[in-house]
């Protein structure tokens, strides 16, 4: 027997926009009134031409998309905004039809796609988790039988008689995940909706879906922090316009699709010419650089990140410094490092463009945003020249041991200290 449990087949899901001005909602007097115009109109000149009908505009948001899922996989779903994820699940889901192909799916699916899917809002917690095990093809004995473990893991206890229409969307978020996690699916398919609950609360949803997983369910994951999918999902499909464009293992998939935005996405600061003039030293390029030399600014937790700067000298000045500070997003400096300009002897200072290269370590820099202050200066002297927030970049995390706190500020470097523990 194949341990396929959903086999996709040349999938494709098509919608029509009308491009047309957006009209109020009509009452029936208005409808009434003009359907009377209409009809006065076409009675005073009956040659008179329609009106247009709105153009119409295809927009295929999944275009030929073929896949096997087995049994137990956990599966990551990436991509841009846009690029098909959450069509593709609702379309797993059986909530919406496809146009076109092919979907065979064993076993029951429960799907967390959007704050509270299946509730309804006028019926209380407990009713809910019994509407939904019902919905899921369970009895009322199973259902009873996890009812105290969802409550539990939901921590809704105080507000279980309490309609579900006055639950915050944390609240909702955290019944709606333990309704569908504990009630024994085949099949659990979950979409960014995560992201509403508070961290610890998502660090315990991990710790669930990887125990799904490891008991021989299949868990189907949409999220934008890659580092949340390295450590869930074994392996990640990678959707770009609709089509996928690569799967297979997770890390290698992220990796491949965090280089691929940064492609085309050079990170240069070019001077402007004028100010060139102004200066007897002066920067008048830099960029970063990836371990490939490619221009981008978008980088792994784990990759190293280069600094190249270019600048001129039109008159040497002794005992000048080129320094740079990385600042975090709020602009805080996070540190600072400095050379030499004459360093080595061996250069030809008669020339007048050189080139500083700065290595950032690999797994040095935490995920985040960062931009650089460029400075030449004489030390307690003189600045010489000073750029400041130039090529920004970012760092994204595709598995680090932190990668279960993404969004939360722990810091902004990796620090490799020394631990030890022992028995009093």
């Amino acid at each position: 027997m194949s341990d396929t449990v959903i086999r996709v087949e040349n999938l494709s899901k098509k919608y029509i926009l009308g491009q047309q001005k957006q009209e109020h909602y009509a009452t029936l007097r208005d409808v009434l009134a003009s359907t009377a115009k209409s009809i006065s109109r076409q009675a005073l000149n009956p040659f008179a031409k329609k009106a247009p009908l709105p153009d119409l505009e295809e927009f295929w948001a999944l275009k030929d998309v073929s896949f096997e899922i087995k049994q137990g996989d956990r599966v990551g779903f990436i991509g841009r905004n846009g690029a098909g994820k959450s069509t593709l699940l609702k379309v797993l889901s059986r909530i919406t039809e496809p146009t076109t192909g092919r979907i065979s799916i064993k076993g029951r699916i429960a799907s967390l796609l959007e704050v509270g899917t299946g509730f309804h809002p006028e019926l209380t917690g407990r009713e809910n988790i019994y509407l939904n095990g019902s919905i899921l093809g369970m009895s009322k004995f199973e259902i009873k039988k996890k009812f105290d473990e969802i409550v539990a893991f939901a921590e809704v206890e105080k507000f279980l008689d309490t309609p579900v229409k006055r639950y915050s969307s944390g609240m909702y978020v955290r019944l709606a995940f333990a309704v569908a996690a504990h009630l024994e699916p085949e099949i659990l398919i979950i979409d960014e909706v995560l992201a509403v609950g508070d961290t610890q609360f998502q660090k315990k949803c991990l710790g669930k879906m990887e125990e799904v997983g490891k008991e021989g369910r299949t868990v189907l994951f949409v999220s934008h922090q890659m580092g949340m999918i390295t450590q869930l999902c074994t392996k990640a499909l990678m959707l770009n316009k609709g089509s996928v464009v690569q799967e297979g293992n997770a890390e290698h998939i992220i990796s491949f699709y965090i280089k691929t935005i940064g492609l085309g996405e050079e990170n240069n600061f070019v001077r402007a010419e004028l100010l060139e003039t102004e200066k007897s030293v002066f920067v008048s390029e830099a960029k970063t650089i990836n371990a490939s030399g490619l221009s981008t600014g978008v980088f792994t937790h784990n990759e190293p990140i280069y600094l190249e700067i270019i600048y001129k000298i039109k008159k040497n000045l002794n005992d000048v410094l080129l320094g740079i500070a990385v600042k975090d997003k709020i602009g805080r400096k996070v540190f600072t490092s400095q050379t030499a300009l004459k360093q080595p002897e061996s250069l030809d200072y008669n020339k007048n463009t050189f080139v500083a290269t700065l290595k950032i370590p690999d797994t040095f820099l935490t995920p985040g945003q960062y931009s650089f202050l460029i400075a030449m200066h004489i030390p307690k002297i003189q600045v010489v020249d000073q750029l400041d927030n130039v090529c920004s970049f970012t760092i994204t995390d595709i598995g680090s041991e932190f990668s279960m706190y993404e969004g939360l500020d722990y810091g902004c470097v990796f620090a490799n200290c020394g631990w030890s523990i022992q028995q009093l």
